[in-house]
């Protein structure tokens, strides 16, 4: 199979950038190792900065016409005492809000669209498992294509000017580049999400409740469901598992009381809650001659502000017009690929020191004294304008990326959801 672009992963990132390339006249071949969008997803919460991505792309009213919820902003709360309020509705319109969007309907938006492009190949249930180059398999040249390998052990072939590793944290692309994660143990908590259905009973907000055992972060979800996020000393939770659920949900009414009847109805057993193993990430390298890693492929980073899926987003928008300067002039060595690393390496390392700022203030134990500190150093950002300038930087990066949408030959195709839900 011959193609201009192999992506793999059909995540945010891979299936953006697939469709920008797609609507700018490029041929992709996108490799998926699930079928039917059927894989773990965590983050859902959409900034202002991957709304405007989406919008560029014309496919943001499409995804939250499949289900949605708007979120005012981030607070965080000491024993019901709010300490720290960024609002988002401070924010120019219409990106005054974050947006809680499950990843299955942003997937499933941006897959359609692409479906509706000419030059776009989808193989669903392939993993990679070889990278071409020159020389073969196992030479040192550059990367011409990949292998991918059906679940029914039949292999593909797909030779390609560049491949791109859009394949998430735990990246196989990047494994079999032989690039390093950059894996840093930055951040004292991991996450064990759960959802509860809760009708009726919408907060409006991303919430950080700080108590004497940690934090908690919970936040609308779509359908009528809130997702909490418990944190725990990291590496701690099988010693929590064996406690077994019962003391779990005690544990946790007790930290969450007003949600106690929700907690004690919708969470049954452990297999209810998925762990999330927190860490920094930075991959040493983003991009060789035909290479060229986005997303959680290049760096990850921890739930606190939300930020994986917008990086990852403005990622892609980011490679979008290198990859297609690449495809024009046929050249897709190191040096033209270069540009888009050096523009975003910069901002994934500033989200890395914001977060591990943002980790030990929110979600570090103290005593009385550092509960003090910290809710004289929240109210000075609430209410001054330095307040303004930090909600605007979380929401839109240091680096804001739009789309180069002069680079497009195609409009947009129209979305298949006309009717929006709510929720």
């Amino acid at each position: 199979m011959n193609t201009d672009v192999c992506v793999v992963g059909a995540g945010p990132a891979g299936l953006a950038l697939t469709l920008m390339l797609l609507r700018s006249g490029v041929r992709v071949t996108l490799l998926e190792r699930s079928t039917g969008l059927r894989r773990d997803f965590h983050g859902e919460i959409l900034q202002p900065g991957g709304q405007r991505v989406l919008d560029d792309l014309g496919v943001l009213a499409g995804a939250r016409a499949r289900g949605a919820c708007d979120l005012a902003g981030f607070q965080v709360l000491q024993d019901d005492r709010l300490l720290l309020d960024i609002d988002y509705r401070r924010l120019a319109a219409p990106y005054d809000r974050l947006l809680a969007l499950p990843q299955r309907h942003l997937l499933a938006e941006l897959l359609d669209a692409c479906r509706r492009l000419p030059g776009f190949t989808l193989l669903e249930g392939h993993r990679i498992g070889a990278l071409l180059r020159d020389g073969g398999r196992d030479g040192d040249g550059p990367v011409t294509g990949a292998v991918a390998n059906g679940r029914d052990g039949t292999a593909v072939t797909v030779r390609a000017l560049a491949v791109v590793g859009a394949d998430g944290r735990f990246s196989r692309t990047r494994r079999l580049a032989g690039i390093d994660a950059g894996r840093s143990e930055a951040f004292d908590q991991d996450v064990v999400w759960f959802a509860l259905p809760a009708a009726g009973r919408a907060t409006g907000h991303v919430r950080v409740h700080r108590t004497e055992g940690g934090a908690l972060l919970v936040h609308d979800t779509h359908p009528d469901r809130l997702r909490i996020g418990w944190t725990l000393p990291h590496r701690t939770w099988n010693r929590a598992a064996a406690r077994g659920i019962d003391a779990i949900r005690r544990d946790l009414a007790d930290a969450l009381p007003q949600f106690a009847d929700l907690l004690h109805d919708g969470l049954r057993g452990l297999a209810d809650l998925t762990l999330l193993d927190v860490f920094a990430a930075q991959a040493g390298e983003w991009v060789r001659d035909g290479l060229v890693l986005v997303g959680d492929s290049a760096h990850t980073h921890g739930p606190i502000g939300a930020q994986g899926i917008n990086l990852a987003l403005q990622d892609a928008a980011a490679a979008h017009p290198v990859l297609v300067e690449a495809v024009r002039t046929g050249d897709a060595r190191r040096e033209r690929l270069l540009p888009y690393e050096r523009r975003r390496r910069p901002v994934a390392a500033a989200v890395h020191r914001m977060q591990r700022m943002q980790a030990k203030a929110l979600l570090g134990r103290g005593g009385p004294v550092t509960t003090r500190v910290r809710s004289r150093a929240a109210a000075l950002v609430t209410r001054t304008p330095l307040g303004a300038r930090i909600t605007r930087t979380v929401a839109y990066g240091t680096d804001p990326v739009s789309v180069r949408t002069d680079l497009f030959t195609s409009t947009a195709p129209a979305s298949t959801v006309t009717a929006p839900t709510r929720g």
